[in-house]
């Protein structure tokens, strides 16, 4: 059995018992949040749910930590024209393992 569900504008394919890195969400370490939006499942092999009878399933999911992700340097540059800009930016994430996935 699996699903593949939206969060944080991304498209992922679970499981459960998968850990999962999604964009942040709020909640606390520990606690158990649903995820409502559920593009497809697939309750058996060869067996795929989509629209509207996939839209009324849920992801049970418990979140296991909130984190950043290692830095990523971003640098630029004008040849001939003396210009140089580094930056850099972190990405906050939650990690997430997946429950149970209900129909």
């Amino acid at each position: 059995m699996y699903a593949v569900i939206e969060t944080g504008g991304k498209q992922y394919r679970v499981a459960p018992g998968d850990v999962v890195r999604v964009e942040r969400l709020p909640g606390e370490k520990g606690s158990v949040t649903e995820l409502h939006r559920v593009l497809a499942v697939s309750p058996e092999a060869g067996n795929v749910l989509a629209g509207e009878r996939a839209a009324s399933a849920k992801v049970e999911a418990t979140i296991l930590r909130h984190a950043r992700s290692p830095k990523v340097r971003v640098f630029h540059f004008k040849r001939k024209k003396q210009y140089k800009k580094t930056q850099g930016h972190r990405q906050d994430f939650t990690e997430l393992r997946i429950e149970r996935i209900a129909l």
